[in-house]
């Protein structure tokens, strides 16, 4: 068992960088509803060069926020704008209830946003919304089943012995709420 005190309280932010701001602040408050809680418009001495940038950052339930910066010279926003090609192994997934990932499904399809891109998913243990964001990156709107207690118990219980079996070679799945 964890002991909860020794672990951080919840996620703060997650930092990604974008090419339009407006875009993406159109796409996280208006479709997804993540509120626009703080912009910051900084000019710092980084990395041995004077930075120009906008830090936006869209509100989390639980007090966390996703974030992003954009950069006013080129030569930086290139420096630092990471290659976001598409995978669908790497994302952000955010948990919310039945109700909100419809009305998120809802504003998507009626904005008409990326239609071939945008589909869910039954993993057993949640459903999940999938879509991409104006900057490339995918997120997993989340709904967990209702025994995802019980579950997360089970899981956690052999979290070390599935792993080991798992790099040991032996790769029989253990996903058997599907």
């Amino acid at each position: 068992m964890t002991d909860t005190q020794k672990l951080p309280s919840r996620l703060h932010h997650n930092a990604y960088v974008t090419k339009d701001q407006e875009a993406t602040r159109t796409f996280y408050e208006d479709l997804v509803g993540l509120p626009l809680i703080a912009t910051w418009s900084e000019a710092d001495e980084l990395f041995g060069a004077k930075r120009v940038y906008c830090h936006t950052f869209f509100g989390l339930g639980d007090g966390g926020a996703l974030a992003f910066f954009q950069f006013a010279n080129t030569e930086d926003q290139e420096l630092f704008d990471p290659d976001l090609t598409a995978s669908p192994f790497r994302h952000i997934a955010l948990k919310v209830t039945p109700e909100l990932q419809q009305e998120i499904h809802d504003r998507l399809t009626a904005a008409g946003w990326k239609p071939d891109g945008t589909y869910v998913l039954e993993h057993g243990y949640c459903r999940s919304l999938y879509t991409e964001d104006p900057n490339g990156l995918l997120l997993e709107f989340t709904v967990d089943v209702p025994t995802v207690d019980s579950i997360a118990a089970e899981r956690r219980a052999d979290a070390h012995e599935t792993l080991k079996r798992w790099l040991g070679g032996d790769h029989t799945s253990n996903n058997v709420y599907r």
